[in-house]
């Protein structure tokens, strides 16, 4: 069997999405990359959570062709893909339609920073993609949908907003593996979560200084950080 270790990785990141109510039913799906291999590793289409082992994950190459598995992929496949060829950093994408990054993402609206909990991970406001074009929906719309959130991010760096929200849609996050993916998904959910009672309770919040933002996203990341042990 191709990359055990890998599909025993994305298998577990899977499961923690279920872990962490991010997922309903077969909703959601996580990916990792063996970079080495030029294979992906993904949640297969439409299998309940519970019943999934390592060898249900489906492989592919980077051009969405079956390498391995009985199993069909799932349909986000191709959006995982343009991600994984946009940026090298990428090791693990995970996506959700977790309740409150979902509500932003069909408002059509970024998640502001309004505090250090959102800049500890996000060197910015969450983007949101623009609203897809019929003809991208009606041809070939998974991959249209990862060329969307490229386009989002043209002049900003992957790593330093490790998430997205496709518009009408929801959040798309990712990682330096598919744990990290996972772990982005649900700090995003609980930043949606947070900025969406944050306005609530006062419609005029405004967003974090500059300054903050950048102190608390710099002591974690980057060639200065101080956080954590070394």
């Amino acid at each position: 069997m191709l990359l055990q270790d890998l599909r025993q990785q994305v298998l577990e990141a899977n499961l923690e999405l279920v872990r962490r109510g991010l997922v309903l039913y077969t909703f959601g799906n996580v990916s990792g990359i063996s970079r080495r291999e030029a294979l992906v590793a993904i949640k297969p289409s439409g299998v309940p959570y519970e019943e999934m082992k390592p060898e249900h994950m489906v492989i592919s190459d980077l051009q969405g062709k079956v390498i391995e598995g009985k199993l069909k992929p799932s349909s986000d496949l191709p959006t995982h893909l343009v991600l994984y060829n946009a940026c090298s950093e990428i090791g693990g994408i995970a996506h959700t339609h977790s309740e409150y990054a979902t509500s932003w993402a069909q408002a059509r609206k970024p998640i502001p920073c309004f505090g250090t909990t959102h800049a500890d991970y996000f060197h910015g406001p969450v983007p949101v993609t623009s609203v897809m074009q019929d003809d991208e929906i009606t041809s070939e719309y998974e991959k249209n949908t990862g060329h969307a959130i490229v386009r989002a991010f043209e002049g900003t760096d992957f790593a330093s907003l490790p998430g997205v929200l496709v518009a009408n849609h929801g959040p798309f996050t990712w990682g330096a593996d598919p744990a990290g993916a996972t772990h982005n998904a649900v700090i995003l959910e609980s930043l949606a979560r947070m900025a969406f009672f944050t306005i609530t309770i006062n419609g005029d919040a405004a967003a974090i200084s500059s300054c903050l933002h950048d102190k608390h996203y710099l002591r974690k990341h980057g060639r200065t950080a101080y956080y954590g042990q070394s």
